[in-house]
């Protein structure tokens, strides 16, 4: 008889997380799990054997895990690799002890890195070869972290037009003093920004010319590896990785699920462009909000987040779906109708996008799992299945 997740998967997605600082989150308790420790185990020493071969070090993820070791920017390498083995161990716990295919899923996505995670599950490529790109490009990404901030761009307000945002930087950029680039559309009132040197606060100085009022920049005070910007061709990081992706075996059979490409913000991935849309993915921005409102207009009601301690992708529908809430004084969708519409004036970047982009009310009928608290709450009893290949 199949279980209540089971029959959800004709209108869920599956959403992977991209890097942070933190990586671990319960990663720990699922390899100390006495069934699903040793599928963790078997992705974790994939994961290090990958990433040994690139950073000419020894690496052992296995060994980082259970110490609770979150790895730091310089072993970025280290965290890189174990986010993919995270999800992908995640994914095959669901299969294997409680019958959830991910075929069966209606689509994915992943943010970042997230969505490398995303092609491999989908039969794209191996988790060794899409994991081997990353690696092998983690310790330039890491060296020019040096000098690079993260800055969140928001209003409270109206919407920020993205082509303000990219002519803004790019008339700082072309000061000399840095680069600056939008790495994420997180929402139409929501970007963040990753700038070298004190391009952030060149930015956050001159915007009052270029964006409506009120806006704001937030400076984020880690430092993080400058994907999805231009900065990562300052060390022909795209083009080298392209070359590595040439080689790639795979990539010519479309993903299974349909795979949501943050790097177009649509369904992009077909027989023949996964290696195209990645290599754009190294220094083009995350379009998240065209993601979560493919998502809302696809007729998804459940989104599993699959990795460590997903934040991002959460977080982004949980918003929406209290500001839809507040706006719509907490209504339900059988009530929704001329009054919501009216109340989402109260939030001019939501209501400008009424009603050409109406699925937007469907926010608050997300029902959103974290999928490794999931799988510990529902952690199964008996005997281990036998191994399966990765």
């Amino acid at each position: 008889m199949p279980n209540a997740l089971q029959a959800k998967m004709p209108t869920t997605a599956f959403a992977f997380r991209g890097y942070n600082t933190t990586n671990l989150s319960r990663t720990p308790e699922l390899l100390e799990h006495p069934l699903y420790g040793p599928t963790v185990r078997r992705y974790l020493e994939r994961g290090s054997e990958v990433c040994q071969k690139y950073v000419g070090r020894s690496v052992d993820l296995v060994e980082i895990v259970s110490r609770r070791e979150e790895p730091g920017l310089d072993q970025y390498a280290e965290a890189v690799a174990l986010i993919v083995a995270a999800d992908l161990a995640q994914v095959d716990l669901l299969e294997k002890f409680h019958n959830v295919r991910f075929r069966e899923a209606k689509l994915a996505f992943g943010y970042s890195l997230g969505e490398l995670s995303a092609v491999s599950c989908a039969g794209v490529f191996s988790m060794a070869d899409v994991l081997s790109v990353p690696v092998a490009m983690a310790a330039d990404c890491a060296a020019m972290a040096h000098n690079v901030t993260m800055g969140v761009l928001f209003s409270r307000g109206p919407a920020i037009d993205e082509q303000d945002v990219h002519r803004l930087c790019r008339v700082i950029t072309a000061e000399g003093r840095g680069t600056i680039g939008i790495s994420a559309i997180l929402t139409p009132n929501t970007f963040l920004l990753l700038g070298q040197n004190e391009t952030i606060s060149r930015f956050k100085a001159e915007m009052h010319k270029f964006l409506p009022d009120p806006a704001h920049v937030k400076i984020n005070p880690e430092r993080w590896p400058p994907l999805h910007t231009t900065i990562a061709r300052q060390r022909n990081i795209p083009d080298r990785a392209a070359v590595m992706m040439d080689v790639m075996p795979g990539g010519l059979q479309p993903p299974c699920p349909p795979v949501l490409s943050l790097v177009t913000g649509k369904r992009s991935y077909d027989d023949y462009h996964a290696r195209d849309i990645l290599r754009d993915w190294v220094d083009h921005p995350q379009r998240l909000w065209d993601a979560v409102y493919e998502t809302l207009s696809s007729g998804i009601t459940t989104v599993i987040h699959v990795g460590p301690g997903p934040n991002v992708i959460p977080a982004t529908f949980t918003r929406l779906s209290e500001n839809v809430r507040q706006q719509t004084n907490g209504r339900t969708w059988n009530h929704l109708g001329m009054r919501a519409a009216a109340g989402l004036a109260r939030r001019p970047w939501l209501s400008a996008l009424l009603p050409s982009r109406a699925a937007l009310l469907r926010a608050p009928l997300i029902e959103q799992i974290i999928l490794e608290d999931w799988l510990l709450e529902n952690a199964p009893d008996g005997e281990r299945p036998a191994p399966q290949n990765m």
